[in-house]
Order: C-alpha cells, then sequence, then structure tokens
C-alpha cells in the first residue's frame, strides 16, 4: 500500500463566539489516496467544508483555529511542520473548486488573466507561455473557442462555463490533490452531469486525487470511491461506495438514503425529525441521540469507531450490537 496523498488524524477545529468556543470539527480522521476520490456528505453545518478549509488553511482567522491534530500530505504536516509554506502548495499541490464561481472569481479580471496567474506564480511561466497553457487548459476543460474565450470576464460566461474555469484554475498546477466543495450545487440538473464526468475524465487522465463534499447522494454514488459520513463535526460512518449503499449501519446514514425519492413510491418521503443540534450545546454521548428512534440509555455515552472486516467504520451503539437492521 502507498501512503494516502492525504491522510487527516485527529483534526479539531474551532471558533470563537460571543456564546464561547465552538467545536465545528471535533477529531476528525481520514485519508485520500491517489487516483481516489473521496466524498464527505451530511447536512448543512456538519463540517464538511470547515475541514476541507482547515486542509488549506483558509480559515477566517483569528475567530477559527487549529487546536489539535494533523493534515499530512505526502507525509508532511501542513499544520505544524514550520519549514512548510502553505501558499506555496495552495493551488499549486493542492487546488481546491468553490461551490459558487460568481463570488469565486474576480469580477474585474478576464478569466485568462486569472488562469495565467498560478502559472506565472507555481510554474514560474512568462506571458506568453501562460497565455498558451490557459488556452489548452480552457480547451480540456471544455470551454468552446477558448482563444477568444480567454478575454471574457466572468459575468460573460454561463454557470456552467464559469465552474469549467474554475475547473481550468485548479488544474493549472496539475496537483496531487483537488477539494471540490459542492462543484454543481448552484448548476442545473445537465450541467451537473456534464462536470461531474468532466471531472471523472480528468481524473484519470491525469491522475489526481479528489475529496468531494457534497449533500448529495446520487453525485456519491456516481463519482466516489469511498464515503465519509459526517455529523455535526464528527465521522459517523466510513465504508466503501457499494458497502455503504448496500449496507447502511449508522441510523443518520440510514435516514439520508431512506429521505430519497424512489421510482414508485407513493408515500410521503421519509424525513429525519427534528434539526441538527447547536454546536455550543451538544446532548452527552451520541450527538444524533435526539434524532434517533433507535436511541436508548446507552447512547448517552460517547460510542467508540469500530470496523469491520471490509473496512466499513461506524460510530453507533446499535450498529455495533448488530440490531440496526
Amino acid at each position: 500500500m502507498t501512503e494516502p496523498v492525504l491522510k487527516i488524524e485527529g483534526l479539531k477545529t474551532c471558533f470563537t463566539t460571543k456564546r464561547g468556543m465552538l467545536t465545528a470539527v471535533d477529531r476528525v480522521s481520514l485519508h485520500v489516496n491517489a487516483r481516489e476520490t473521496l466524498g464527505i456528505v451530511g447536512e448543512s453545518g456538519c463540517g464538511k467544508s470547515v475541514t476541507a478549509l482547515s486542509v488549506l488553511q483558509l480559515l477566517p482567522k483569528p475567530l477559527a483555529h487549529i487546536e489539535e491534530g494533523k493534515v499530512l500530505f505526502n507525509g508532511k504536516d501542513l499544520v505544524s511542520d514550520p519549514d512548510i509554506d502553505i501558499r506555496a502548495i495552495r493551488g499549486n499541490q493542492i487546488s481546491m473548486i468553490f461551490q459558487e464561481p460568481m463570488t469565486s472569481l474576480n469580477p474585474v479580471y478576464n478569466v485568462g488573466f486569472q488562469i495565467m496567474e498560478p502559472l506565472r506564480k507555481h510554474r514560474n511561466m512568462g506571458g506568453a507561455d501562460a497565455r498558451l497553457e490557459a488556452i489548452r487548459l480552457l480547451e480540456l476543460v471544455g470551454i468552446p473557442e477558448p482563444v477568444s474565450r480567454i478575454a471574457d470576464y466572468p459575468h460573460q460566461l454561463s454557470g456552467g462555463m464559469r465552474q469549467r474555469v474554475m475547473i481550468a484554475i485548479a488544474l493549472a498546477c496539475q496537483p496531487a490533490l483537488i477539494i471540490a466543495d459542492e462543484p454543481t450545487t448552484a448548476l442545473d440538473v445537465t450541467i451537473q452531469a456534464q462536470i461531474l464526468e468532466l471531472m471523472k475524465s480528468l481524473q484519470q487522465e491525469l491522475g489526481m486525487a479528489i475529496m468531494l463534499i457534497t449533500h448529495d447522494l446520487g453525485v456519491v454514488a456516481e463519482t466516489c470511491h469511498r464515503v465519509v459520513v459526517m455529523y455535526a463535526g464528527k465521522i459517523v460512518e466510513s465504508a466503501d461506495v457499494d458497502e455503504l449503499f448496500t449496507r447502511p449501519l449508522h441510523p443518520y446514514t440510514k435516514g439520508l438514503f431512506d429521505s430519497l425519492p424512489q421510482r414508485g413510491r407513493r408515500s410521503a418521503l421519509s424525513t429525519i425529525p427534528g434539526a441538527v443540534p447547536s454546536l455550543l450545546n451538544l446532548p452527552e454521548g451520541c450527538s444524533f441521540q435526539d434524532r434517533c428512534r433507535y436511541a436508548v440509555q446507552q447512547c448517552k455515552q460517547v460510542p467508540p469507531w469500530q470496523e469491520t472486516d471490509k473496512g466499513h467504520g461506524v460510530r453507533c451503539w446499535y450498529a455495533l450490537r448488530g440490531e440496526l437492521r
């Protein structure tokens, strides 16, 4: 087994608020292998995006900080290694595709300039070479007439084309890892499919690893190799895609699947009762207990993390006892 491209160990990220210290990511551990797509799923506010921002240290300081844990990229800790310049890695060896390209792209610069910027900074390209490479990247991500489009500004492009420009910027320095934070949420269904297919084909061609953050289980099924399920800042389940979709163990994961529309279903969609608890006032023990129909007194204690012989990990008392069907 080769070393994972990215390995997060016991990551704890906190925010200082007027009501006290809020733990947004609570001792999260995961890894992403070369040429693999890892999906991170969960409701809004569960800690998915904060985990990604912690990797690249894009947290809003001084309000947020990494309190403990390691973020190992190719074996080197991005958090505590004094010799690492995160700016030399960010956008170069690790790139990020954000959820809304219209707010991520700079409106006062044309797309060519924005693609060429990392090429100049990280690959030391001159103006002419950077322009040729930017045109090649636009062509690679499926932008028609790239020679003329390179002079366009973000507002002149459709939502799908802007997202393709974001992917071109992310690919500019041929990164080992791309973090995609809800890359298709703002797009219509047909464009979503095109973007996801583009990412899959580029991964096969270029060999990069992808960490895909999403709330869409359909996207996970189509694109990911493994899945991590997060709830209230913690990982509650982790497995290969086929294993998770065939045999979800945690009640929260099962609730997510039950809430999906199904062909032929005439009854109302199933829902998970209640709401995600405040991270400032989590219940003792399992964070999901107040919404879980299987909760018992034992759930007042923190459930341990255990894995099956198939590498299917779960943090749930009922699942660990085999009583969840």
